[in-house]
Formats: structure tokens, sequence, C-alpha cells
């Protein structure tokens, strides 16, 4: 990406929609909002990236916002590019000196938008930014994360993350120990929203097209620290995010009961993290996967708790997955191709 001297527009906010065409409204119509809110001086366009929807979303985007008072362009893929792709082809279109990536089901809270672009302009060493992401109730969920270790995975899969979430060590994945209150340099944030730095995409790139859906975020914000930039997370941005809603629409495969979202999907993009940065430690979050869902699925199938049954053939229902995004990706050395 190159570094204009010139740009149309302060910032350019990028939308990713699936099947969510209520949502997409709803967010469109607050996104609107927050743009005619913003001080003199500040302007916006707002993207959005159809991914080959099914529910009519790219024609309501037409029908009810292309010609409104804040430009959008629209981008009606023929097939679902993912979360990266997408992201990238109206990335590489657009013509704000920030750009902010929304997610279809997150919502600014009044202000949020230019507090973010205060906040890049106050730090100019920072190459992302993420906000205080909360649910529709108000109550906070992780916003900034650590980057994945065979340690911090562990830590996930076996629950204690979430049993002891107030420990520096048991909860370090999603720094649940933290003050959500405070200010941080961190690992990652999220791309339910996550305002980026042009400075920082002409040295680093976009995303990584090899991750369709899932770690591709953590994946850029490494690239860009790696680049000597920082990444941050600020509370005074507040972004409520519902969470899951595309994965949600997805109904072609069978997964666990338990699983929102697309189970394998995950496991292919971590095994093509741990590929790409760091190598042979691939095969450990396989074994670790397989371990655990074996020593589950042992533990369970011993029971004559119908619930514990259910328990176990999900565990087997993991391993294979397991295995099967393992054979796909090679080990993690190849993405297969697109859409997954």
């Amino acid at each position: 990406m190159m570094v204009r001297t010139h740009y149309a527009c302060t910032v350019s906010i990028v939308i990713v929609s699936y099947n969510t065409r209520e949502l997409l409204q709803r967010c469109l119509d607050a996104l609107v909002h927050e743009c005619h809110r913003l001080s003199e001086g500040y302007s916006a366009e707002i993207l959005v990236v159809d991914n080959a929807s099914r529910d009519g979303s790219a024609d309501m985007v037409e029908r009810l916002y292309c010609a409104g008072t804040i430009p959008v362009k629209l981008f009606a893929s023929k097939v679902n590019l993912g979360f990266g792709a997408a992201n990238n082809l109206a990335i590489e279109a657009a013509e704000g000196r920030y750009i902010v990536l929304l997610n279809s089901d997150a919502f600014f809270h009044e202000g949020a938008l230019e507090i973010a672009l205060q906040q890049m302009e106050a730090n100019p060493t920072a190459g992302a930014g993420g906000a205080q992401l909360v649910f529709e109730d108000g109550s906070w969920q992780p916003s900034a994360r650590t980057f994945h270790s065979i340690w911090r995975d562990a830590l996930v899969l076996t629950g204690l993350a979430a049993r002891f979430p107030k420990s520096r060590i048991f909860g370090s994945p999603d720094r649940t120990w933290a003050d959500v209150k405070q200010p941080a340099q961190v690992d990652w944030v999220t791309g339910a929203f996550m305002i980026l730095r042009r400075e920082a995409l002409a040295v680093v790139g976009l995303f990584d097209p090899a991750f369709f859906l899932y770690c591709e975020e953590v994946d850029l914000c490494k690239r860009i620290q790696q680049a000597g930039f920082e990444v941050w997370y600020w509370p005074q941005i507040v972004v409520t995010h519902l969470g899951g809603e595309s994965s949600k629409t997805v109904t072609e495969r069978t997964y666990s009961k338990t699983a929102a979202q697309v189970v394998e999907w995950r496991m292919r993009s971590t095994l093509l993290y741990y590929r790409k940065h760091h190598g042979g430690q691939a095969l450990l979050a396989r074994m670790l996967e397989e371990t655990f869902y074996t020593v589950r699925g042992w533990r369970n199938r011993r029971s004559k708790l119908d619930w514990r049954q259910d328990r176990a053939v999900e565990a087997e229902l993991m391993i294979k997955l397991m295995r099967q995004a393992w054979a796909i990706t090679d080990g993690g050395r190849v993405s297969p191709p697109k859409p997954w």
C-alpha cells in the first residue's frame, strides 16, 4: 500500500458483511450518524464489502446508502473472499488517511470514531489501535489479547483461563487480569474494531490472504510490531459488539453442538499461523488439541449420563476436524483454495 501526500478524507471505514443484512443496516445507520457528528476538519467515507451474501445485503446497501450524504462504496463479491481478503479489496480502494475496520455486528458509541482518530494523531508510533468492546447489555468482552503460544492456548482449551481470569498467569490470553479502563500497549486487537495507520500498512502490507477466517488480525498485528510500530488498546473508544453473527449463518456443514463458529476453519487458521510464525510448533498445536479431546472423550465415555456421552461424541468430532485441518493445510504449510 502506498503512502499518499494527499487524502480525500480523514478516515475510511471498511465493513465486511456476510448474510447479516438486518445487522448491517443497523450498523450503517449508527455509523452514518457517527460520521455526521465528526468535528470540523474530519471527514469520512464508508466502504462495504459484501461476501456473496444470499440475504439481499448488497441490494439493501445500494438502495439505501450509496447515494447518501456520507459516501458509501459497495463492493459486491460473487464469492466469499473471507475476512482478510475482503478487507484488502476495500483498503486498496480507500482514500482516507486512516483505515478503520468495523464488523457489521459492531456499533460505535457516540464520539468513538473521533476519539479513535484523536488517539492515532496523538500517538504517531501506533500502527494499530483497538477499542473497549462491550456486549449489548454493556458488559465487557475481551478486547486486547496476547499472541498465541502453546502454553496460552492450553490455558484456554483446559478452561484455566476462564476459571482464574484475574491471575496474570492464567488470565494472560485475553488479558482478563488487566484494568479495562487503562490504555495499554498490547499484542493484538480484534478486527471487530481496529484503526490502522497507512504508514504501517505501507511497510508490512495488508492482511495475509492465506487466512480465510480467524488469526488474520493476529498475524497483521504481529507484523506491525515486527516493523517497529505499536499496537494499542484505548478504552476511551467504546464499541458494542455482538459477536459471531456471520459464522452463525454457515449451515452447509455439521459441527459440534457447542460451537457457534466454524471450528474447522479456526483449526486451519491456527495451524497456518503457527507454521508461519513458529515453524514446527504447528505440530505441537495439533498434538495439544488432539490430546485434550482424547482425554475428554475417554473421561466422558465412561459415564452413563447422556450429556457426558454427548461430550464424548463431541470430543471425537473435534479430533476428526483437527486431523482434517492438518491434512488439508499440509500441517499449516498450505492454505486451501478459497472459499473454504
